[in-house]
């Protein structure tokens, strides 16, 4: 008479896939760790000066573009814009219109540094170089 084979047999020939997934993660987990990630900068050229001549007060009219703390971001001349686009059309058809203008940027001390550089960057991208930035004198 013939047996047939008991189904402890049949599970003894399944391949064991654990060491296979372990594998595949530590691969997984080295590629992520090794990956490139791309940085992007942009080029600012800061005076090199002593601090007292760089600290000076305007005297001639100027357009102050303010980066804020709190929504909206930006504002020229203290009027705010709660988007980029309609802030960008606004400085651009003021300096069209004036351009022999100064731009002072003035940041707010807690506003987030990335509205900064959105900034700078449009003006670089503008080809408008005569940018100054307020600070304040500290007290030490």
């Amino acid at each position: 008479m013939i047996k047939s084979q008991s189904s402890l047999f049949e599970e003894e020939f399944t391949p064991d896939l654990t060491p296979l997934l372990d594998i595949i993660f530590i691969v997984m987990v080295f590629l992520l760790l090794t990956a490139n990630i791309t940085i992007k900068t942009m080029d600012v050229a800061i005076p090199q000066t002593e601090d007292t001549q760089v600290l000076n007060e305007q005297d001639s009219a100027v357009i102050t573009i303010n980066i804020l703390a709190a929504e909206p971001k930006w504002a020229i001349d203290g009027k705010s814009f709660e988007h980029w686009q309609a802030f960008t059309d606004a400085l651009l058809t003021q300096v069209n219109t004036v351009p022999k203008q100064e731009i002072i940027i003035a940041a707010d001390k807690s506003a987030d540094v990335e509205s900064m550089l959105k900034v700078l960057a449009w003006l670089q991208q503008h080809k408008i170089e005569a940018t100054n930035i307020v600070m304040e004198e500290s007290q030490s």
